[in-house]
């Protein structure tokens, strides 16, 4: 499969069709129902494709006049055609790789119950000397017996050891681990972060907060040639995996280039092993000075005609409500002691977000920005919104945020007002408003009431995408498809529009809606056929949708054993 010399011709092609009539097709679809998200026609029954691009979107006997000898012709019998699905926040080479989740946990369980558990599974850590796991709620971790530390020593009391915590936004550290990073009872908390101090003895207690976590967790990926063949395995596994769920276009939302993991990806495209689009955003990290700006800059790759381009940047405004590190404008309803005044933390403030906007979308750099709760919503489209008014409109900015689970009224407008990107994960069953309440009302009280507001921000006419932010949720569109029209109030207005979110919407963002995102003459051929018409089934039943055929460039990167 050689999908990155198919995107060369297919770009060219599209190039040319205007000034070259095209007399036949290397493939012609007929008898279909195609939804192409081009709202100068909507719909059609066929199409057909020569050297990946699409030269024909219309009726079935239009389509015959692309018939001749060695055309294939496949007949859809009826099934939907969808674009390609856009997931533009993701994390597959972190969520692939072999070496991360050694030690799977059960979340709700006494950690004190899960000694034996780490005991069995830590020798099979693979690729560092360190044991890595995943899985528990951080909430386990509050009420134990004796700290956290001694409990995981007594598991692992030879080598470091962290586990990651459900939502990635806290560490369970070992001795050993703290030794590592050499942090003590006198250590400071790090921006972004909390090293939780046990209140008697004044001893880290073992749980690492958000930044505090992070830097620890990186120092065991230090990259080694073991490591790092081991995460480009684990994104081979992705490989197969996302064109199964109709995926053709990625954003991997969250690139340690200091542990190497852009050349992992760089391995990918040079031996031709990638089958979707991918750009990846470059994490910003907190800790580091600003020097890594420079740096920053020398990494942009945007070349049209590769399957893989560095145009993103990715930081952090906040952390998440469960742990109160999301940035909130008037303080929790419940303080854990970890944070002076109670209103969330930044790992980028407002300041520091706007000297880093405001210099590296001059190179061509988009920022994608987690931004939780509503400060810290409302201190990103601050930075975004200076460095406008800086660099004024010599420059072509796609910036989004991510999440937006606790937005203001006040800053719903401005998403439209400053063509600011509004990106929502609703795949998983937290994200339900009732869920999301019961889960977060202990810290949030009534603040959490009307999470996520999707609906609002798209009623305001910016511009709205889905994603999964996989693993944390199933990559699985359909799902959030559904959820996206079944919460109460705050869903999309139809199918058509969540369908846009994921399509047209995704290839915006990725800067390539000039040649996928929607089934248009001289567009790719990035397509997918699916096993029922969402507009017809009742909405509960989309998630069940199965994904028969996937296409980037008119290469086969899925087929179903059904079709």
């Amino acid at each position: 499969m050689h999908l990155r010399s198919a995107t060369m011709l297919g770009l060219a092609a599209a190039l040319s069709l205007h000034a070259l009539p095209v007399r036949s097709a290397d493939v012609v679809m007929q008898n279909g129902t195609i939804y192409t998200v081009n709202p100068d026609q909507p719909w059609a029954e066929a199409l057909a494709y020569t050297d990946g691009v699409l030269v024909y979107v219309g009726d079935d006997a239009g389509a015959a006049a692309f018939i001749e000898e060695g055309t294939e012709r496949i007949d859809l019998e009826g099934r939907m055609v969808l674009p390609g699905f856009h997931d533009v926040h993701t994390h597959p080479l972190e969520a692939g790789n072999p070496a991360a989740g050694t030690c799977i946990l059960e979340p709700g369980i006494d950690p004190e119950r899960q000694i034996d558990v780490i005991i069995d599974c830590a020798p099979e850590q693979v690729g560092t000397d360190w044991v890595i796991g995943w899985g528990h709620f951080v909430d386990d971790l509050l009420d134990t017996r004796r700290p956290p530390v001694e409990i995981l020593d007594d598991a692992v009391p030879d080598r470091p050891a962290i586990i990651v915590e459900f939502t990635s936004h806290s560490m369970w550290a070992n001795s050993k681990a703290l030794e590592a990073a050499g942090i003590t009872r006198d250590t400071p908390d790090p921006v972004g972060g909390i090293i939780v101090k046990d209140p008697r003895t004044g001893e880290p207690n073992g749980l690492l907060i958000d930044n505090a976590g992070d830097i620890v967790y990186r120092l065991a990926f230090a990259p080694t040639d073991e490591l790092l063949d081991l995460a480009y395995d684990g994104l081979l596994d992705m490989m197969e995996e996302m064109p199964s769920q109709g995926i053709t276009s990625i954003a991997d939302a969250r690139v340690y280039w200091k542990l190497d993991h852009h050349e992992v990806w760089q391995r990918a495209a040079d031996n031709d092993a990638l089958n979707v689009r991918t750009v990846l955003g470059l994490w910003g990290y907190p800790e580091q000075d600003d020097s890594q700006i420079e740096r920053l800059k020398a990494l942009y790759s945007n070349d049209p005609q590769s399957l893989l381009r560095i145009n993103q940047i990715k930081i952090y405004a906040d952390g998440i409500p469960t742990t109160t590190t999301a940035a909130m404008k008037a303080p929790y309803d419940y303080n854990y002691g970890w944070i002076p005044g109670n209103r969330g933390l930044n790992y980028f403030d407002e300041t520091r977000m706007t000297r880093y906007i405001t210099e590296l979308e001059k190179t061509g750099f988009d920022f994608h920005i987690h931004a939780i709760g509503d400060r810290g919503i409302h201190e990103a489209l601050n930075a975004i919104e200076a460095a406008a008014d800086t660099n004024g409109l010599t420059v072509d900015r796609r910036h989004r945020l991510t999440h937006l689970e606790l937005l203001d009224e006040e800053d719903i407008a401005r998403f439209a007002e400053l063509d600011v990107i509004a990106d929502f994960q609703l795949a998983g069953d937290w994200t339900d408003p009732h869920e999301y309440y019961e889960n977060t009302e202990y810290v949030l009280g009534e603040r959490a009431r009307n999470p996520i507001p999707i609906a609002s921000v798209w009623e305001t006419g910016a511009i709205v995408t889905m994603s999964s932010d996989f693993d944390v949720s199933t990559m699985n569109p359909f799902v959030s498809i559904e959820h996206a029209l079944t919460r109460n109030g705050e869903q999309l207005p139809d199918v058509g529009a969540a369908i846009a979110a994921y399509t047209i919407n995704g290839a915006y963002t990725l800067r390539q809606d000039d040649i996928t995102g929607s089934l248009e003459v001289g567009k790719a051929a990035d397509l997918i056929v699916i096993d029922q018409n969402l507009f017809e089934i009742a909405s509960h039943d989309i998630d069940r949708t199965r994904v028969l055929l996937t296409l980037l460039s008119g290469v086969e990167t899925w087929r179903s054993p059904d079709f």
